[in-house]
């Protein structure tokens, strides 16, 4: 049985600009940002946001949340239970970024690979 298709779970949207996060009614409408009334990105069912004064991880976040990735644990019914690896720091995005860069792939394939000498 699917763990999303049973109950209505709200999902994270995030403001990177304003570094805030809500967790919301998951209905296709454009959720704006309390603080800046901006469009917030829809970033999945399992994000963490971190502190509002960490830099390092709100930089991660605006990396994966650009390269159009999103934070989802499971499948997106919920049957799958195979863990995504996100970065969570700046230099976790900039050792990935320089490795794709080198090996000419995607943004999005070398942020998911949770160890970079698995890109080589």
């Amino acid at each position: 049985m699917c763990r999303y298709a049973e109950t209505p779970y709200k999902v994270h949207y995030v403001c990177v600009s304003c570094r805030r996060s809500h967790k919301y009614a998951w209905d296709g409408a454009e959720h704006l940002c309390t603080s800046c009334r901006h469009p917030m990105v829809f970033a999945g069912h399992d994000f963490a946001a971190p502190r509002r004064r960490n830099d390092s991880g709100w930089t991660a976040v605006a990396a994966v949340l650009g390269a159009g990735l999103r934070y989802e644990g499971f499948e997106t019914c919920g049957c799958g239970r195979e863990p995504k690896f996100r970065p969570r720091t700046r230099a976790q995005v900039r050792q990935r970024r320089r490795l794709a860069g080198r090996l000419g792939l995607p943004a999005a394939e070398a942020l998911t690979a949770r160890d970079p000498s698995d890109l080589g």
